[in-house]
């Protein structure tokens, strides 16, 4: 680590020689409304603490230029709307910053005392559980490796179920109940080495640099998201540039890309991304028995078309193979614990939208795929479990929004899919831990269809209280119970000045994983698995940049698949980790299932954050009090095999200028419910999550520095994660070579340097 140090520091030194004089940059965006999308002209956009400012033109657009190279706040306001503010907005020599406002119109006279949280917005229509992040929050996240999915793990709520991993669980809820969505569109994962039937995986594949902001919702989010129990995380893309072609070339910690951006027209727009990683150079020099190596791509193409409608296009992609180097006796063991996956994974789609007086449309179509070759064998290469699959989903999906009065509106949206499934998996006479005896040898192909429909209603009354209330309808044709209806309600009233009652509650459905139906013919009887949430919350603005949150959840659990081959395996306990022997393929379903599994989750939640203002320091403080518990088919409650009581988080950093900034996590957890190994290297279920591996806790540095030129930047930083060299223990597992517990423990301290050129 000294070395990395010095490294860095010689660079600031050289390059600061030629970094002394001021630089300048420009700040673009268009200012809307909230709910019509419609342009707001003449708005008003300052820059807080300057004499910079402007006002947008009659398509909501502006343009600060010459603005000195700094990081900003900054506020659109417009007469009838709620003015908003924008922190961390770095402006730099290399291209335009983008910052957009949705501004929501107020539903108050102007003789009333009006109360706005400028740099907290309220969600009219995700009233609770919910946070926001622009690109600069994720990009400088400690130990984040700039991935949008780690930047959401410290929010209150949020456990992660293995180190290095993007295995989330919220709330409780397993890692296959997360929603993720891309500028709109549902991906099925968005991580790289993806666990099939659920959402994890090591990294995500999304590129950062093209990420404007993002929202998370742990629980209560509206009808407008279906198909999932727990989480909402929606990434929404900016544009490409629309000045000149630029570009940007990165080496990080894991991977090195090229990024190119620019306008294709004066009204259209383009950025394309392409990254690999070099984790393989350096598991071949270290000798090790296998290599990951990762490929990703997106791009993006924008056309205006004129103020009243518009086109998009995305394509994301990502490939991931595992190389094995079985050339000696301890390698072929050593990968014999280890399943490998090959993985194609992509989605793309194309958006129409079209604006209107009182709201808009929106129509999409888009296709989800991945196509897995998932395998792992023993130490003579006999094979353990052989699985090659993929899975298409062809999406057809509209949104209407209209505003029916100032204080009232409505949504109305429908979703097709056209889903093809092939499997050809082999599991030959595999001998759990417990005892019992997976054998199966399934191929085939499977068509598949679904279909969605929501309705949601939003108003606001007597000058203090929000309420939204929708249902939505959600077929399945490859379950026996196809249909399943899911109304939800939510409210907030405003108590006193800056403090704020919330509510919410609802029926949530998610249909069974594509692959889980593969195992019998009997798991087609399946259900759709039901969550009904309730959530209870308060909020105070303690000053303009500090908010403090306080809610209970509660999440009861019906329908979920439990295993009759295995009654004590309920599917809620599976889908993180590197999936494989070593948790006896329990994520892949692959048997006999009946929607026979309930449970609960609920705990309690304090958080306070500061975002960055006048005063130049940011963080998030949270502390989240829970405990799950699920019933299997033999009818015993146990705890579930995700349940972390105690969750403490602790990330924020200060701001010394604009080249200039440090940042700090730490992170303590309780640690995991884990089964303990007989002497001879077998499991009891009168044992069964009934120990506790210790706690987990690290603490994550990271300094940032920028050097700014004419026309580019340099920015560099240093990270460093678990400083103290804490060695967390994540699952334990059998050494049979030497007949004794092997405790998973994480790597260690792990210091790493990212540098990248942006012109």
């Amino acid at each position: 680590m000294k070395n990395y140090i010095k490294i860095f520091l010689i660079f600031s030194l050289f390059l600061n020689i030629a970094n002394t004089q001021d630089k300048y940059g420009k700040i673009v965006g268009k200012v809307y409304d909230a709910f019509t999308q419609q342009p707001i002209p003449n708005a008003n956009i300052v820059i807080i603490g300057t004499d910079y400012g402007t006002v947008t033109d009659l398509d909501g657009r502006y343009m600060i230029d010459k603005v000195p190279v700094n990081i900003y706040q900054i506020r659109a306001s417009s007469l009838g709307y709620s003015s908003e503010i924008k922190t961390d907005i770095m402006v730099m020599t290399s291209r335009p910053v983008q910052v957009d406002f949705q501004l929501y119109e107020s539903p108050i006279e102007l003789d009333q005392v009006i109360v706005t949280n400028e740099i907290f917005p309220r969600n009219p229509y995700e009233l609770t559980s919910i946070t926001n992040f622009n690109y600069e929050e994720i990009r400088r996240f400690p130990g984040g490796f700039e991935d949008v999915v780690r930047a959401v793990s410290v929010l209150p709520g949020v456990a992660q179920a293995d180190a290095g991993r993007n295995d989330l669980i919220v709330r409780g809820g397993a890692p296959s109940e997360n929603l993720y969505l891309i500028d709109g569109y549902v991906a099925q994962n968005i991580n790289h080495f993806g666990t099939q039937g659920a959402t994890g995986g090591p990294l995500s594949f999304v590129n950062l640099d093209f990420v404007k902001e993002s929202f998370f919702s742990t629980g209560g989010f509206s009808v407008n998201y279906g198909d999932k129990l727990s989480s909402v995380l929606s990434i929404n893309l900016r544009n490409g540039r629309n000045d000149r072609l630029g570009g940007k070339i990165t080496i990080s910690a894991t991977q090195f890309g090229l990024n190119f951006e620019g306008p294709i027209s004066n009204k259209s727009s383009f950025f394309f991304s392409a990254r690999r990683s070099y984790l393989d150079f350096i598991f071949k020099s270290a000798g090790f028995s296998f290599v990951p190596e990762y490929y990703d791509v997106i791009s993006k193409i924008d056309y205006d078309i004129n103020p009243y409608n518009s086109l998009s296009f995305l394509f994301i992609g990502a490939f991931d193979y595992v190389r094995f180097f079985n050339t000696d006796p301890d390698k072929r063991y050593k990968n014999s614990r280890a399943l490998g996956s090959d993985q194609l994974q992509y989605l793309t789609g194309l958006s129409y939208k079209y604006f209107f007086n009182k709201g808009f449309f929106k129509f999409s179509l888009s296709r989800n795929f991945a196509d897995f070759n998932t395998s792992q064998r023993d130490s003579l290469l006999n094979p353990i479990f052989l699985n090659e699959s993929s899975e298409g989903e062809n999406v057809l999906k509209s949104e209407l929004v209209y505003k029916l009065t100032k204080k009232s509106e409505f949504s109305l949206g429908t979703e097709i899919k056209s889903i093809k499934f092939n499997y050809d998996i082999k599991v030959p006479e595999f001998i759990t831990s417990f005892g019992d005896t997976l054998n199966l040898k399934q191929i085939g192909k499977n068509r598949f269809y679904k279909f969605g429909i929501y309705l949601q209603y939003g108003g606001f009354y007597f000058n203090k209280l929000r309420m939204t209330i929708g249902t939505r309808y959600d077929y399945f044709n490859a379950i026996l119970n196809k249909s399943a209806f899911s109304p939800r309600f939510s409210l907030s009233y405003q108590f006193f000045e800056k403090t704020f009652l919330n509510f919410s509650t609802g029926f949530y459905h998610q249909s069974p994983s594509y692959i889980w139906l593969t195992g019998n013919e009997k798991n087609k009887n399946l259900k759709h698995i039901r969550s009904n949430h309730i959530i209870v919350g308060l909020e105070q603005l303690l000053r303009e940049d500090i908010n403090l949150k306080l809610e209970y959840f509660n999440k009861f659990y019906q329908n979920y698949p439990t295993s009759e081959l295995r009654p004590y395996l309920i599917l809620s306990n599976t889908g993180a980790g590197f999936a494989g022997a070593d948790d006896n393929f329990s994520s892949f379903g692959l048997e006999p299932l009946l929607s026979k599994g309930k449970g609960n989750s609920n705990g309690i939640e304090l958080s306070l954050q500061k975002k960055s203002s006048d005063i130049p320091h940011f963080g998030l403080f949270s502390i989240t009090y829970s405990q799950s518990k699920f019933t299997a088919l033999d009818g015993i409650t146990r705890i579930g095999s995700y349940d972390q009581k105690w969750i403490i988080n602790l990330s924020g950093g200060y701001i010394f200028n604009e080249r200039w900034q440090a940042t700090l996590k730490f992170r303590y957890s309780t640690g995991k419910p884990y089964t303990p190994f007989n002497p001879d290297g077998t499991q009891s279920l009168v044992n069964y999550n009934t120990r506790r591996l210790p706690p987990n806790h690290s603490l994550d540095i990271r300094i940032d520095r920028r050097w700014f030129f004419e026309k580019w930047v340099l920015i560099t930083y240093i990270d460093v994660q678990n400083i103290y060299n804490r060695k967390n223990i994540n699952f334990i597992r059998w050494d049979s070579r030497n007949n004794k517990v092997d405790d998973a423990q994480s790597i260690g301290i792990i210091p790493s340097i990212g540098i990248s050129a942006e012109l």
